[in-house]
């Protein structure tokens, strides 16, 4: 899962730079699953993707904020300047925190049913 997440990442990067738009934005709202941007792309149209932001760490409602989109798909939208690699140390750290638990684990586990085997 976590290595989809980097793909997924990397994937929404290539569509946004392949069609390229520019803005600047206000946060509406910043909560724990997502911030909420408003912003106007140059035919006039004011957009806010219901999914929010990507790569929004330290942003803060009121804030004035310079974004990058799709053109093709204004909802697909990324602080400016940030891409998918800041995806990687939440990631590296979760599977890390993972094989810390689950290995320890394991390894009682199998003593465990080596010491008492379940009868037949």
């Amino acid at each position: 899962m976590c290595i989809g997440l980097v793909f997924a990442a990397v994937r929404n990067d290539n569509a946004i730079a392949a069609h390229l738009g520019t803005a600047t934005a206000t946060v509406e709202s910043v909560n724990f699953d997502r911030t909420i941007i408003q912003y106007q792309t140059p035919d006039g149209v004011v957009h806010s993707p219901a999914t929010g932001i990507l790569y929004p760490s330290g942003l803060k409602a009121g804030q004035l904020v310079a974004i990058e989109y799709d053109a093709t798909n204004p909802d697909l939208t990324r602080v400016a300047g940030r891409t998918a690699t800041l995806t990687l140390l939440p990631v590296g750290v979760t599977l890390l925190v993972t094989w810390l638990v689950a290995v320890p684990l394991l390894w009682w586990l199998r003593r465990l049913i080596k010491r008492d085997p379940v009868p037949a």
